[in-house]
């Protein structure tokens, strides 16, 4: 079993903020096992239950304690107006896990969904540095290939310098179909292909699981005495009759596919809410559709494809547990659930960047950052580092951030490749808890590198006098007419405190008189927190006009004449952010400001303005003929592509 972070030799901490100096740390230690827990679930369109505490395991204690879950999912509801839903907001189950998850420091990795094929993967924290070139993929197969209700999605990404693919696959239905999902299985194979010259394909990874609906049934026994079988725990007489198990040895595709036995009940098809046996009138004969299968690539392949060798010795692979859930009962199908002890053959035992921090953080001179970058990272201007509470569910789920930028340029950066940024006092949290940093990376998009949880003992400002009040006196001299708000959720609270809501709408009934006004380029724009979604930047964000009448309160200078005309040239475009402390007018004057790595493709935003203001600064472009240009995700103003310092709107 893994060491607990407390006991775990990892990169090491700096006494006291000093020059940018890189210290030696202790080499990061990790155990040479890893864990791995699979599930595999057919949820019929239902709402997720309350708690899955008991689906994943997670109080089996330290001896079967898992470092990576990937959870397969299938007809997850995707009718229309639910999927309009969950692509503003993350869908309740993806939510649910992570609730669950965060507080046993587990944190979503990455997420791919086709339509209700859903497959989320997490791993602990202490982990995300070795959890690098992570891709996904996806594969329809309903209706010839131009449907998503049949298919397969997969997450790949290499652990510990060990390539290794998840695929959650739903194939079609019906016992006479067992050719079919023959076939749609190797179309699967076939088509998903990866970037990159490590293991291009599924079969080339290193060690691929292979799991989901699989839908094989069993073949020639009546059914009654399949249900006779199965009152009489006399499971292995319907093993040789299962499909999957006869195609295991007869199809060529299935080669190498291992599975632990069968040892409990079929899965399918049950009365929903009950623990029996379909009692319609179609009487379906049960099955173990709901199959978790391994592959492990032979050493003795040679060269991969792309020229790639294996890794050096053999994956050794160990199932601690094969079983189902009869607990749940939201779904026709149960849950079933597999544990693997995988001992890999050499593992990588550096980040690729080592962040040095204080014990503690109680003033904020304190808040000095050092981080040295492996030899060979490809660092980008668009990396950060991450300022997380202990608990937090994925890697856009930050209090606050840096931009990972060197005090000393560029140059030194380089040449060094050892850094020190700062937090502003205003991004640090006030009171008390405990915090990790992550760096995070760009061209990854992962976390390349994490401290051990530090404290952060700020006292906390006096309400009225706070200078990151925006309710104060700030708000009241400059033109906050612009606001950018945050969908909920955006922050997890800490573990203790992780509420039951999940996939909320924004609350703007509020607000009377709005006029939301979407953009097309939002259209298509992932809305979901998962790593997939950074990739790309989105358009413009959907704005809400408020009367002049309905922003009287917020100061006499909102309504002087011409000032959205002039708050083009020169004025301060501000965010408004949630704080521990209550919220905080940040002025975003640099682009630097105005680029929020949260909004990078991850969550929503609305732009507040009044509708005077709006047009007239449209009316004064078009005058003028400036075209507009972009300059980061969030700001409608300006021109850069780049967070380099020093450059203007």
């Amino acid at each position: 079993p893994r060491p607990s972070p407390a006991t775990t030799s990892r990169p090491g901490r700096a006494p006291r903020p000093g020059p940018p100096a890189c210290p030696k740390p202790s080499p990061a230690s990790s155990s040479p096992a890893g864990g791995i827990t699979v599930v595999t679930w057919n949820v019929g369109t239902a709402m997720p239950p309350n708690d899955v505490t008991s689906l994943l395991h997670l109080n089996t204690g330290e001896t079967n304690d898992a470092d990576v879950i990937a959870i397969g999912l299938q007809e997850v509801n995707s009718k229309i107006n639910k999927r309009l839903k969950d692509a503003l907001f993350t869908d309740q189950w993806s939510e649910l896990f992570m609730d669950v998850l965060s507080p046993f420091h587990f944190v979503l990795v990455s997420t791919v969904r086709m339509q209700g094929v859903i497959l989320l993967v997490f791993a602990k924290y202490y982990h995300l540095p070795f959890l690098q070139d992570i891709q996904t993929d996806c594969t329809r197969t309903g209706l010839g290939g131009y449907w998503g209700n049949k298919g397969g999605v997969s997450v790949r990404l290499s652990i510990f310098g060990h390539m290794v693919c998840f695929l959650n696959c739903h194939l079609p239905a019906h016992l006479e179909k067992a050719e079919q999902r023959k076939e749609d299985f190797a179309t699967i194979l076939h088509m998903q292909q990866f970037e990159g010259r490590a293991a291009s394909g599924i079969l080339d990874h290193d060690l691929v699981f292979w799991f989901g609906d699989l839908n094989f049934r069993i073949e020639s026994l009546d059914i009654r005495f399949v249900k006779y079988a199965i009152d009489s725990n006399i499971l292995s007489q319907l093993w040789e009759k299962d499909q999957l198990n006869i195609a295991k040895s007869t199809w060529p595709v299935l080669s190498g596919f291992q599975e632990g036995p069968l040892n409990f009940p079929p899965t399918f098809k049950f009365d929903v809410g009950t623990n029996k046996y379909d009692s319609s009138a179609k009487k379906r004969k049960p099955a173990w559709t709901d199959r978790i299968l391994w592959k492990i690539k032979s050493p003795s392949v040679g060269l991969g494809a792309g020229g790639r060798r294996p890794s050096q010795g053999v994956l050794s692979v160990n199932q601690l547990c094969y079983c189902s859930h009869m607990e749940y009962t939201v779904s026709d199908h149960k849950p079933v659930v597999a544990i693997f002890a995988v001992q890999f053959a050499s593992k990588a035992d550096k980040p690729p960047v080592e962040i040095y921090v204080a014990d503690e953080w109680s003033r904020p001179e304190q808040a000095v950052v050092r981080y040295k970058m492996a030899v060979g990272f490809h660092r980008s201007s668009w990396d950060w580092i991450g300022l997380y509470r202990v608990g937090f569910r994925h890697p856009k789920d930050y209090v606050s951030y840096v931009w990972a930028r060197s005090d000393d340029g560029e140059r030194g950066l380089e040449k060094q490749l050892c850094a020190q940024v700062m937090f502003s006092e205003e991004a640090l949290p006030k009171g008390k808890g405990e915090y990790i940093l992550g760096y995070y990376s760009n061209i990854s998009s992962s976390i390349a590198g994490v401290t051990e949880p530090f404290q952060i003992s700020l006292p906390r400002s006096e309400e009225g006098s706070s200078p990151t009040d925006s309710s104060g006196s700030s708000s009241e001299e400059e033109d906050d007419s612009t606001l950018v708000l945050l969908a909920p959720k955006s922050r997890s609270p800490s573990p203790g405190k992780m509420k039951r809501h999940r996939s909320r709408s924004p609350s703007l009934a509020k607000f009377q008189g709005l006029i939301l006004r979407p953009s097309s380029r939002d259209r298509g724009t992932s809305r979901s927190p998962s790593p997939q979604s950074r990739r790309g930047l989105p358009g413009d964000i959907p704005t809400i006009h408020l009367p002049k009448e309905e922003l009287g309160h917020r100061g006499a200078k909102a309504k002087e004449p011409g000032r959205a005309a002039d708050s083009q040239e020169g004025s301060s475009f501000y965010q408004t952010v949630r704080e521990q402390g209550g919220p905080r007018c940040v002025s975003t004057d640099k682009p630097l400001a105005r680029a929020d790595p949260r909004n990078l493709g991850l969550l929503p935003a609305l732009r507040l303005e009044m509708v005077d203001q709006a047009m007239g600064r449209r009316r004064e472009s078009v005058d003028q003929g400036y075209p507009c240009q972009r300059m980061s995700p969030t700001s409608p103003l300006g021109c850069s592509t780049s967070p380099k310092e020093g450059s203007s709107p």
